[in-house]
């Protein structure tokens, strides 16, 4: 795979297409040059941590799946991911422990991957149009897309980015809580179908979905939850019916907290 099309760089694609910024306008909100987000936005160089960073804060987006991919990314562009530890030295317990959290991240990023790489060439046609007043063309779109898999009552109680029901969803509404989590409740119209997501949280917390029907829920689990989002299965709904989420915090003292929103 060539660093055009890597996850990392797909996924700031996908990013700044939310956006909707030029890359004059992304580099007046970071600390980062215009040329210089061309480079990373083109995979023509690795981008710092950093700047990660603040293009997860511009799109308002948590920055622990695309950290994860920087990490994985940076470790292939090094070489240090094909270099191997000798056999009888033992890693030290950072490193062991920095290696355990990616390896959990993997199951999430194989995922999230297969959305990325099926939502690339929209994105892309997103940012080429937006761009073109500041003749800013983008490189050439990823070359296939991916469907998604489900529709409507086949979609209840199934993953929406397994399923590839999270390419370009709506953001329905959004909401934060007494204890600082941000809730999302999201949509997608291709699929006739919502899901709710949450960051910002603490061990303990659960986030519950329903439209009426059958209710799902997530719960963080750990601190790797904590440090990322995490979403619910999805729930159907067709247009003008209403969806609502409802968040549960870890603290059993402190109250539920719901948001309900109607599908356009």
């Amino acid at each position: 795979m060539t660093a055009e099309h890597s996850p990392l760089v797909s996924a700031l694609r996908e990013l700044r297409a939310r956006t909707g910024l030029s890359l004059a306008a992304l580099a007046a909100r970071t600390t980062y040059s215009k040329s210089s987000w061309e480079r990373y936005l083109s995979g023509k160089s690795l981008p710092s941590r950093q700047a990660v960073r603040e293009m997860c804060r511009v799109a308002d987006e948590p920055d622990g799946r695309l950290l994860a991919l920087w990490e994985i990314a940076e470790s292939e562009r090094s070489g240090r991911a094909a270099v191997s530890a000798p056999a009888a030295a033992e890693p030290p317990p950072e490193v062991r422990a920095r290696r355990s959290r990616m390896l959990r991240s993997v199951v999430v990023l194989a995922s999230v991957y297969t959305v990325l790489a099926g939502g690339a060439a929209a994105a892309l046609y997103v940012l080429s149009a937006r761009d073109a007043p500041d003749g800013e063309p983008l490189a050439a779109a990823a070359p296939y897309s991916v469907s998604p898999r489900c529709l409507g009552a086949t979609c209840e109680g199934r993953d929406p980015m397994r399923l590839i029901c999270g390419v370009g969803p709506e953001t329905l509404t959004a909401h934060r809580t007494a204890t600082g989590a941000r809730i999302e409740l999201r949509h997608s119209a291709t699929c006739g179908a919502s899901w709710a997501r949450t960051w910002g949280t603490r061990i303990g917390d659960r986030l519950e979905v329903t439209a009426g029907g059958p209710a799902h829920d997530v719960r963080v689990r750990n601190r790797d939850d904590t440090e990322t989002y995490v979403y619910t299965a999805m729930t159907e709904t067709p247009r003008g019916s209403s969806v609502r989420a409802c968040f549960h915090p870890a603290n059993p003292a402190a109250p539920r907290e719901c948001v309900e929103a109607r599908v356009p």
